[in-house]
């Protein structure tokens, strides 16, 4: 891909001179239950503001998402509400669905890793690595429950993390110093199925993939990897300098992709690991977007190098804990599969975000969940906190205090303040009818000048993937338009120069109408309210010039429809009873699941 395909056209400011192409995935949500906000701002929400602001470049997106519904937190989530796992699946997967359409999010298809696509695809990669010599059936001593009668894979057994002391740790990995573990290397083990401690170590036969074999090949490609965010360059590095090591593929259980029988006889029963079918489920989940329209989508022209996908940017969005797998056991998977399957471009990783400065939990049911913050609230309420205050480089805290402070001030105060201030002044003087333009002085140079920096700010951030940073540009945008409001002061001006205190109106609506564009990917309700003031028939791509280019397509006349209340402002007794409700201070130690 040239440099110009590669930087894109936002870099620059410039309208784009050719389409690029954008597949983007977001990890995928286990099914066990609605995902709390550290999810959401994990990797879902800032996968949709990048396939967002991709679109509105005029670009070719593929955004892909999914459920990921196999192991163990589908199958104890499924026996704790007391049905069938199939159906437990089925059902949340629905539930899952229309929270996150709540929420905006924009997937051109959200799947399941349990559909038949990411079955057939799992199964398929299976057989190629066993055919290039990757895969090897091995004898392993695994935790049985005798309690339970049964052996526990990995996530099944929950017990002390030799590395850190968390005690919580998983028997694959420890979510709270990302470690890669085995089971029997946990102390005082106990099982995740009944909490029993009689555990015993037994002879079990699977499947490992040889990731040793290609250590140096993996390696290599991630050390060319150079648009990696640091986060997860740091961790993808420190699992090759500890090194790669043969990894298990499949496990003891009944729900799950089944393997191959006829190719391994000695595997007959078992399921493919979650970890190892889950990443394929994006390729599954393309497929299942394909199908809906056999003829007019081609999931494979995104996917595969020899159909069309060497002009394809591949952009991952997950959290830090979803590193290791996506920067070393998947790339191994596709590598290892000698197929011209697209590898992943970019990888944009997350910290945690805590709350009170521990843990957001599904499990443990603290923290505030996608469902019950939707009931609360609208969407970008929490969508403009969440964005605003993404953990990027490290960990950031969720408080209700302080998410009523960013709302109050930086929504209702800054924002929705302007809009009111400018839908007042303009139905009290010019009947809500846009002005004609006005002379033009030092106050409309600043604004412009002001414009063009928070733009250039905007699309270099977006560029970069740096959210944080584009939400800082976006709201220096709209903090220009109350300077440039208090400048200009156009209540006193209409007094003096009703034409000149109309231009200023005038102006003002252009840069409404420059928010509705600018701000669609992170804030789209809003986004969408503030475009339909004045509707305008001035397409094309996000510009350093767009303030300009939207006031010269404002026809005067034309009639403005203001909305009553942008954002309202959450009182302090509503934050009580909210701290009330879901707690605050209390939450455990600060990681997330």
């Amino acid at each position: 891909m040239g440099k110009q395909a590669r930087d894109g056209p936002a870099r620059h400011g410039k309208p784009a001179l050719t389409t690029e192409r954008h597949l983007i995935t977001s990890a995928l949500p286990y099914i066990n239950g609605v995902k709390h906000l550290g999810n959401l701002i994990g990797s879902m929400l800032p996968a949709d503001v990048y396939a967002r602001f991709q679109r509105g470049q005029g670009h070719e997106v593929l955004f892909i998402c999914a459920t990921d519904e196999h192991g163990t937190p589908a199958e104890l989530a499924a026996a704790e509400a007391g049905v069938e796992v199939a159906e437990y699946c089925r059902e949340q997967h629905e539930v899952q669905r229309e929270v996150c359409a709540r929420f905006a999010l924009s997937w051109d298809h959200f799947g399941r890793t349990s559909a038949p696509a990411n079955h057939e695809l799992t199964r398929d990669f299976a057989a190629a690595l066993d055919d290039n010599g990757f895969l090897e059936t091995r004898t392993t001593r695994q935790v049985f429950s005798v309690d339970d009668d049964r052996f526990l894979p990995d996530r099944y057994v929950i017990g002390t993390c030799p590395n850190c002391g968390y005690d919580r740790a998983r028997g694959d990995q420890c979510e709270h110093c990302t470690k890669q573990l085995d089971p029997t290397e946990l102390i005082d083990p106990r099982s995740a199925v009944s909490g029993s401690t009689n555990l015993e170590v037994r002879d079990t036969t699977h499947l490992f993939l040889l990731q040793s074999r290609l250590a140096d090949e993996v390696g290599d490609w991630v050390r060319s990897r150079d648009s990696w965010s640091p986060l997860v360059r740091s961790i993808a590095d420190k699992w090759l300098k500890e090194g790669v090591q043969d990894r298990s593929i499949t496990r003891d259980l009944s729900w799950g992709v089944p393997v191959d029988a006829d190719r391994f006889p000695a595997l007959a029963g078992k399921v493919f690991y979650v970890w190892f079918d889950a990443p394929i489920g994006y390729l599954g989940a393309s497929r299942e977007w394909a199908d809906v329209d056999p003829a007019g989508r081609d999931w494979r022209r995104w996917w595969r190098l020899d159909e069309g996908a060497d002009d394809v940017t591949y952009t991952q969005f997950l959290g830090k804990d979803n590193v290791p797998f996506h920067t070393i056991g998947f790339p191994t998977t596709i590598i290892g599969s000698r197929q011209p399957w697209k590898l992943v471009d970019r990888i944009k990783g997350f910290s945690w975000l805590t709350y009170y400065g521990g843990k957001f939990s599904t499990s443990g049911h603290r923290g505030i969940f996608m469902d019950d913050a939707a009931e609360l609230l609208p969407s970008d309420y929490w969508r403009w906190f969440l964005l605003s205050n993404a953990p990027e480089t490290n960990d950031s805290n969720f408080t209700w205090e302080t998410f009523a402070g960013v709302v109050n001030k930086e929504l209702a105060g800054e924002l929705g303040n302007l809009v009111n201030r400018v839908g007042t002044l303009l139905g009290r003087h010019c009947d809500s009818l846009v002005p004609a333009p006005g002379p033009a002085g030092d106050p409309e140079t600043q604004l412009e000048a002001a414009a063009e920096a928070a733009i250039t700010a905007y699309l270099a951030a977006m560029a970069d993937l740096e959210i944080r940073r584009a939400a800082q540009a976006l709201r220096s945008l709209w903090s220009a338009g109350n300077v440039y409001l208090e400048q200009t002061e156009p209540w006193r001006l209409v007094k003096t120069d009703p034409d000149a205190a109309a231009g200023v109106l005038r102006r003002c609506l252009a840069l409404l109408a420059t928010l509705g564009r600018v701000l669609e990917a992170f804030i789209p309700d809003t986004a969408a309210v503030l475009a339909g003031v004045v509707p305008l028939d001035a397409g094309g791509p996000v510009t350093t010039d767009l303030l300009t280019r939207l006031d010269r397509a404002l026809v005067t006349g034309t009639p403005a429809a203001f909305p009553p209340i942008l954002f309202r402002k959450i009182p302090e007794e509503e934050v009580e009873a909210w701290k009330a409700r879901f707690g605050g201070g209390d939450a455990g130690p600060a990681s997330s699941d």
